[in-house]
């Protein structure tokens, strides 16, 4: 299980170390522009940042302690802190009716759950 775990995490990382570098950059002209981005239209761009900040950082997190064998309960720290992340993606996708957003960001949520059971 512990195999899988890693792959999880590992994916997980890097869809949101993706996610996060793409965020951080970010201004709210190039916010517009990408048809993808579109729910961020109403939020300011700090928050938008602090997103992406967010989603680095658990990225790193659900690795790197683990590797290093340092801290390791960072390791479900940051699968609860990108699942509560998740929440607020699948909160605004919903009443945005981007329903397909919707069901790429409750599969993440449901790894990021899975993550922080087994390493717990």
């Amino acid at each position: 299980m512990n195999v899988v775990v890693w792959i999880v995490s590992g994916l997980l990382a890097a869809m949101f170390l993706m996610s996060g570098v793409m965020k951080v950059p970010a201004t709210k002209a190039s916010l517009a522009g990408n048809p993808r981005m579109g729910w961020a239209a109403p939020f300011p761009i700090e928050l938008i940042k602090v997103i992406g900040v967010a989603e680095i950082a658990g990225a790193a997190g659900l690795i790197l302690p683990r590797a290093f064998d340092l801290a390791t309960w960072l390791v479900p720290a940051a699968a609860i802190g990108l699942a509560v992340v998740m929440i607020g993606a699948i909160i605004t996708h919903t009443r945005r009716s981007e329903f397909s957003s919707v069901a790429v960001n409750a599969v993440l949520l449901a790894l990021a759950v899975f993550v922080a059971i087994e390493r717990l």
